[in-house]
């Protein structure tokens, strides 16, 4: 029985019962053993345990009435704040998400007939120069670009995809999604983001 100075205390007797649960005893029948007063600190209870489970739990209770560190086994995912698990990898880019992006990168830069990047383009230069950037190697002019690669409808069009126009793919550009292209125009613009249908399609391939 709990024995304290002013009244039973079933949540403190339910403590030590918890504290012998917790380091894994075997609670003994009170047949099977005699009482054994514990203390519980700063403050004036006691409660009676099987004389051979006392020990353990003043051990894991503590001087001050908590639970003893060296006995608080808890996992480390329950006591590592929520920034030190592990999070889940983040999904990589798509080659042709790649491939946009690069050219995207280049917005601004200026157009030179015959360039091929870093730093200025034409119109196929941009293109390969982005595949490039990818790990992908495409031919160099524009009606070799439109005439090799996968060829993909308008409506099944994914970024990196290259869309040529006018006839005999005179001029390509790189499609971004949301029905834009990027692309290096001509003499008087820099590379610029326009509507994919800014001029005639003539067809769309896929390198990536």
């Amino acid at each position: 029985m709990g024995k304290h100075n002013l009244h039973k205390s079933s949540i403190k007797r339910n403590a030590a019962v918890a504290a012998a649960v917790g380091v894994g005893a075997t609670i003994l029948s009170p047949a099977a053993a005699q009482a054994a007063p514990v203390a519980i600190p700063n403050t004036n209870y006691s409660v009676d345990v099987p004389s051979g489970l006392a020990d353990q739990v003043k051990s894991y209770i503590g001087e001050n009435g908590n639970v003893a560190p060296s006995q608080a086994k808890v996992s480390q995912s329950e006591s590592s704040p929520v920034s030190q698990l592990t999070k889940p990898a983040a999904p990589k880019s798509s080659k042709g998400q790649q491939i946009a992006d690069f050219a995207l990168s280049k917005i601004g830069s200026p157009y030179v007939w015959g360039a091929a990047g870093p730093n200025s383009f034409d119109c196929s230069g941009l293109t390969s120069w982005a595949h490039s950037q990818a790990g992908i190697s495409i031919p160099r002019t524009s009606s070799a670009q439109a005439s090799s690669g996968t060829p993909v409808s308008l409506n099944n069009l994914e970024p990196g995809d290259v869309v040529s126009y006018y006839g005999g793919a005179s001029h390509v550009a790189i499609y971004i999604g949301d029905g834009k292209v990027v692309h290096a125009i001509n003499s008087g613009t820099s590379v610029k983001v326009t509507d994919m249908n800014y001029m005639p399609i003539h067809n769309a391939v896929r390198f990536h």
